[in-house]
């Protein structure tokens, strides 16, 4: 008689999830474990069903107690950045990843790179690999931009502020003269330099201000003023 009503409410459960997976409703926006174990309250251990899917590739696990709904299931792409904004904040995609997304590099980038008032971190995923730099509070606000991609939408660098954040944290970049400036950005870096021309120098100013690298920022802003 157990052993009936077992089958019966495992059937009753299958027919339930192939008539409408909950997981569609759920996006593809990153949500917590809370979040997912609410689409299956009606079962005795959601925790056990939440490592079901994950196996079963329905879920993927950006981190402990993260997780993003996959492309099969909710239909839409999962859009890698926001992801990155929620895996470790508050934080904002930026430095080569950025540039590389606004066409101004050449080399693809394997490692989504972000920028983050709280700790340096590195985090790894089925999605790829996360890194987050630190920087002042007062420098982290400037040049911000909201980006909407696959139906979401992610923050991240403006381009004078990816460039910023790439030269902050390069240890290779030249600060004694603006011609060496120039040689890492085009050979170094293989940067669009023609693109500078376009640039809102008042983002790097405001950069300059908080005194991290005070002086490249300065001497990438007499560059901008010459073109």
């Amino acid at each position: 008689m157990v052993f009936c009503a077992i089958l019966y409410n495992f059937a009753a459960e299958k027919r339930t999830f192939m008539k409408e997976n909950p997981l569609i409703k759920l996006g593809n926006v990153p949500v917590q474990t809370g979040t997912v174990a609410a689409c299956f309250d009606y079962l005795s251990s959601p925790s056990e069903k939440i490592r079901a899917l994950e196996r079963d590739e329905q879920l993927i696990r950006l981190k402990r107690g993260l997780y993003v709904v996959s492309k099969q299931v909710s239909g839409k792409d999962i859009c890698v950045p926001l992801c990155a904004n929620h895996i470790y904040g508050p934080s904002y995609v930026s430095e080569q990843w950025a540039l590389r997304w606004y066409g101004l590099i050449p080399e693809r980038v394997y490692t989504m790179t972000s920028v983050t008032i709280k700790r340096s971190r590195l985090f790894e995923n089925k999605l790829g690999r996360f890194s987050y730099d630190q920087v002042k509070p007062a420098y982290f606000p400037i040049g911000i931009r909201s980006v909407e991609e696959s139906g979401v939408c992610f923050l991240m660098a403006r381009p004078e502020k990816a460039l910023c954040d790439t030269i902050l944290y390069d240890s290779y970049v030249p600060s004694q003269s603006v011609k060496s400036l120039w040689v890492y950005l085009e050979e170094d870096m293989r940067f669009d330099t023609d693109a500078l021309a376009d640039f809102d120098v008042s983002i790097i100013e405001a950069c300059a201000a908080t005194g991290m690298k005070a002086n490249i920022f300065n001497n990438l802003l007499k560059i901008i003023k010459k073109l």
